[in-house]
């Protein structure tokens, strides 16, 4: 390889010592942040032999390296971690895991509530948090059934009167009635051996009342019974496995194939797996880097760290346990050396399910975005910024603008717009919108797009540039011309204008497309939003009794129609006096909103 000079009189320089490095661009962006326990071996050895896969790609970007040295590997691990949130380099993002999981949250109170919470490191009492679930529908579902089964409270606040819930038998009424201390108690207790995977307690309690509901002859509510204990046995009751512990582990297991890491995660809680996770990423750095950085960020976002952690060989235990503060082991024999096996050979198996389909979406997105960089003549094509307008006749104008990073959807970057003026002027709405969003980026300095595309043609590619070109931004630009048929047929080019056909069979035009339908659905969602808040805002208008103070209370509360019409009469006169009530209900049912 021909190392560029710069770079070997840099390498020389370079001690072996621990620390964090940062490979740059031509731009002098940071496009790869690592950590290194000799940094002059690390760094050497992205320039000496042959490289495949995204370590080749990361390679042939590198125009110069910087470096920090500092006293341990811990601290290169933290700094590490840290330099990735600050830069959010174009490779790190690749090893990113952005999976999060939903917890059940019973509350400390004199009367404890149930909920279910994600932002779970922003809980300073962590203790009453019970997960992860695979999902929200999953935990949503447990909440109902403990629920049910336990009169809990529901409300967020105390009520003058008891609510739907007392009159059905679901609450004690807490509001208004004194309920023993022992009773809730007794009841918290339960919950929270069911919570941590003891079901024994609430199915003997379930088998009980379906006895005496049929003994009573109520075979509907025995039936109902039946299928919440089919729920437990069958949804809740996961993979059995043979440890005493009944505290939190969590196993890490790991296979590696093809410039592909394969990353298994187990959950075991309550002696049970009530979850397991992976991940797959290409391998840029040593295994061991990747693994331990891995790790690390795992516990950094909305994922409990557990009692214990049980990895496989390859990760460094010392930097992880200064870092999580916890009990890691390496197990080397028995059950916990099985687990690992377990969760290294469902990491293998994912790996191989999933290959192709990798592959194949590597074409679809990164291939794609390289087509269109080379077709436009681009230096590079990082970040692609589109937009789309929406309106109703004039009215509810408002545009969307969706970013695709390296070929994939970035969503954290997407924005909305609510246009200033109502009125049916595509011009007006791209000239305001592109004005505001590219002065912000000057403002603020925030990272601008290596292209813009806008949905049209001649017309909204020119407002485009005459914006760009009075804020003295050079972005290339480009419109998507559609056929008669309303689908794209092809890209304009700005400097000169210029129109290219792209075959509607090739991964660029379904690159092209996916973009499109993301800020079209986008765009629309956000327009169909406004439209509902402002129909929402029209029937309360019409309906006697409420005045602009509960008027702005319940669009505050429920913001669109179809959430409104989904309460019953009694939870409306929660909200309002009976007979407003009433004449809420009667309108909403009369009311068809198209």
């Amino acid at each position: 390889m021909d190392v560029k000079k710069h770079i070997r009189e840099k390498l020389l320089l370079v001690p072996n010592k621990p620390g964090c490095y940062q490979m740059k661009n031509k731009d002098g962006i940071i496009i790869y942040v690592g950590k290194a326990k000799k940094l002059k071996n690390r760094l050497s050895s992205y320039f000496r032999g042959t490289h495949t896969g995204k370590t080749a790609k990361l390679v042939s970007e590198i125009e110069d390296f910087e470096y920090i040295i500092v006293s341990s590997e811990t601290e290169s691990l933290i700094m590490e971690i840290n330099l990735i949130k600050k830069y959010d380099p174009k490779y790190n993002i690749l090893l990113r895991d952005d999976k999060s999981y939903p917890y059940i949250e019973l509350t400390n109170d004199d009367i404890p509530k149930l909920s279910i919470v994600r932002n779970v490191n922003r809980k300073k009492n962590k203790d009453h948090l019970y997960g992860p679930y695979p999902n929200v529908t999953a935990a949503r579902s447990t909440v109902n059934l403990l629920n049910r089964i336990y009169p809990l409270r529901k409300c967020r606040t105390f009520n003058k009167k008891p609510c739907l819930y007392f009159h059905i038998g679901e609450c004690l009424g807490y509001c208004t009635h004194s309920v023993l201390k022992e009773k809730i108690d007794q009841m918290r207790k339960d919950i929270i051996r069911f919570l941590n995977g003891d079901h024994s307690l609430i199915t003997k309690k379930i088998n009980e009342d379906i006895i005496r509901e049929s003994e009573k002859l109520n075979f509907e509510s025995a039936k109902e019974l039946k299928d919440l204990l089919d729920y437990i046995t069958i949804t809740l009751s996961k993979q059995k496995v043979e440890i005493s512990d009944m505290h939190s582990i969590d196993v890490f297991g790991y296979y590696e194939e093809k410039d592909y890491l394969s990353i298994q995660v187990f959950f075991i809680r309550g002696g049970k797996i009530v979850e397991r996770h992976f991940k797959i990423m290409p391998l840029i750095d040593d295994i061991e880097n990747v693994l331990t950085r891995y790790i690390a960020e795992f516990y950094s976002k909305d994922i409990l760290i557990p009692k214990e952690i049980l990895l496989p060989e390859n990760v460094d235990v010392e930097i992880l346990e200064n870092i999580l503060k916890t009990s890691i082991k390496v197990p080397q024999k028995g059950t916990r050396k099985s687990l690992v096996e377990m969760a290294n050979n469902n990491a293998k198996n994912a790996l191989i399910e999933k290959f192709e389909l990798i592959k194949r979406d590597e074409q679809k997105t990164v291939e794609a975005n390289d087509e269109l960089k080379c077709i436009l003549d681009l230096d590079k094509l990082d970040r692609i910024e589109i937009f789309d307008n929406a309106h109703l006749f004039g009215t509810f104008n408002v545009s969307g603008m969706v970013v695709f990073k390296n070929g994939r959807p970035s969503k954290n970057d997407y924005r909305k717009f609510k246009i200033s003026v109502d009125q049916n002027d595509d011009y007006g709405t791209m000239r305001e919108v592109l004005y505001r969003r590219y002065f912000r980026v000057l403002k603020d300095n925030l990272e601008r797009p290596d292209l813009i595309i806008v949905d049209g043609g001649i017309g909204q590619i020119n407002v485009a540039l005459e914006i760009i070109n009075s804020l003295n931004m050079n972005i290339p630009i480009v419109g998507l011309k559609k056929n008669d048929k309303h689908r794209t047929e092809a890209l304009i080019k700005t400097n000169p204008i210029e129109e290219i056909k792209i075959d509607i069979k090739s991964n660029l035009f379904h690159y092209l497309e996916r973009m499109q339908d993301e800020v079209h659905n986008y765009t629309i969602n956000y327009h169909r939003e406004l439209r509902s808040k402002g129909s929402l805002g029209s029937v309360l208008n019409s309906v006697e009794g409420i005045g602009e103070k509960r008027k702005q209370e319940l669009l505050k509360k429920y913001k669109t129609i179809t959430r409104l019409k989904q309460l019953s009469l009694e939870e409306l006169e929660e909200l309002l006096p009976k007979n407003i009530a009433v004449n809420l209900k009667n309108f909403l049912n009369e009311y068809n909103d198209k």
